[in-house]
């Protein structure tokens, strides 16, 4: 079971049940079907510092993923990670959404050959 917790959604944004529905076809797209994660929404500010410690970039982005636990077994329920969103540099939250959460699955559309670019794509038609 996914246990999804939502932070600081702006006005505008998709209720939880959307953002659970994204997060769980996503994540179940890489079968993935239980453990807990959260989507946190934050100004232009977060983003950008958390985007130049991270990744080592300057400015803001509109969306970043924390992974935490790998695929294996673990003591409880799996603390898939995080997936951060800034509303204000984000065209589409649901995509943002979708996004973030196939990279919590493990996935990278910088290695790989556009393989979850286009899986996102098909996710954002269902």
């Amino acid at each position: 079971m996914l246990d999804v917790e939502i932070l600081g959604a702006p006005p505008g944004a998709p209720p939880q049940a959307e953002i659970e529905r994204l997060v769980g076809i996503a994540l179940a797209s890489a079968q993935v079907e239980d453990g807990h994660l959260a989507v946190t929404f934050v100004d232009a500010d977060t983003i950008a510092s958390l985007n130049a410690e991270h990744r080592g970039k300057n400015g803001p982005t509109d969306v970043l993923a924390f992974p935490v636990d790998e695929a294996g077994p673990s003591a409880g329920p799996r603390e898939l990670g995080d997936v951060v969103i800034c509303a204000d540099h984000t065209e589409d939250l649901r995509e943002a959404i979708v996004h973030g959460a196939l990279h919590l699955a493990g996935m990278d559309h910088e290695t790989d050959d556009g393989e979850m670019l286009a899986l996102q794509a098909e996710l954002l038609t269902w």
